[in-house]
């Protein structure tokens, strides 16, 4: 019995506050208070970061399943060049539509969650008046002090947006020439021809030319022979033409049927005639050599001979504004 008696004694006040309604009010009137307000501010954050999320990821694929197109084989069934470009830069716009939507849904979470704790500071008895204001000079300072990195982030951002160029591409910024590897909000990493990486501030892209973006023209110049039949020719280049377009192995580097464009140039011995064809992106070498190669065996098939054209070389006789001339003349 007195060990029971200590015990209650010992628990006295515990029991009694246990047993007192005010004690149970304040608890609930805290509980109910500041940590259920930031339960309900922290799930509202929560909740809407992932309905945005959701939202911005459904924009996405609507955005690229719209943009997808079957094969090159149906992008040359365009005939005019302003639908093949159209038609071509569709397939950019999901690599677009993603990019933008992942830098979209970094940017929501960033700022749900910077209300969110600026909603939750107060509650804990923080006064963020002169923090906001500390944070608003600090702002200032850094505005006026980091003008350029706010440029290369906006020049940057607009980048990626208007899709100028993306990962892969070809293009001439100006300083350098060279594969694009990574694009990021402040820099773009490029790599030469030589293989050097070049890192350049989106800032300080002025002008950007892009060897890669919708597709390249393949230019072929073939001399003839001076008294050659142009129609005849005309004929044979149009066969050539037929048969690469209607055969799919030039799928990947075709997009459109090669054309006779006509005579380049008259001289005394030969009359040279252009082929242009419309290539894939990076791909217009490959499609002149073929088409160089496909024409060939053509003439050889015809019987028509591609002259000599012998060119003097430079500080010999007749180097001095004289005409070409063929072997043996």
């Amino acid at each position: 019995m007195d060990r029971d008696a200590v015990v209650i004694a010992a628990l006295g006040p515990t029991v009694s506050a246990a047993k007192d309604p005010e004690w149970w009010e304040t608890a609930r009137d805290w509980v109910l208070g500041i940590p259920l307000r930031i339960a309900i501010i922290l799930i509202a954050a929560l909740i809407a970061q992932l309905v945005l999320s959701w939202v911005i990821r459904r924009v996405v694929r609507r955005t690229s399943k719209r943009a997808r197109v079957e094969r090159l084989s149906q992008q040359r069934k365009v005939a005019r060049t302003a639908e093949l470009s159209a038609l071509l830069l569709n397939q950019r716009t999901e690599q677009r539509a993603a990019a933008v939507g992942s830098l979209l849904r970094s940017v929501v979470t960033i700022t749900i969650w910077t209300i969110a704790v600026l909603m939750i500071l107060p509650l804990l008895g923080v006064d963020i008046g002169p923090l906001l204001a500390s944070a608003g000079v600090i702002g200032v300072a850094l505005g006026f002090g980091a003008q350029t990195m706010v440029k290369d982030y906006l020049s940057g951002l607009f980048l990626i947006a208007e899709d100028q160029f993306g990962v892969g591409d070809i293009v001439d910024v100006g300083p350098v020439i060279g594969t694009v590897e990574d694009v990021q909000l402040r820099y773009t990493r490029l790599r030469d021809l030589s293989g050097v990486v070049w890192y350049v501030r989106n800032g300080e892209i002025l002008r950007v030319a892009n060897r890669s973006q919708g597709w390249t023209l393949a230019i072929v110049d073939i001399p003839i022979a001076y008294d050659e039949d142009l129609d005849r020719v005309r004929d044979l280049v149009e066969a050539v033409a037929t048969d690469m377009d209607e055969d799919p192995s030039y799928d990947d580097l075709l997009l459109g049927r090669p054309t006779f464009a006509g005579v380049e140039s008259v001289s005394g011995e030969a009359v040279v005639v252009r082929i242009t064809a419309k290539a894939a992106p990076e791909q217009q070498i490959a499609v002149a050599r073929t088409i160089r190669e496909r024409m060939k065996l053509a003439f050889d098939r015809a019987g028509i001979v591609v002259p000599v054209l012998m060119r003097p070389m430079p500080g010999t006789p007749g180097s001095g504004g004289t005409t070409p001339s063929r072997p043996g003349g």
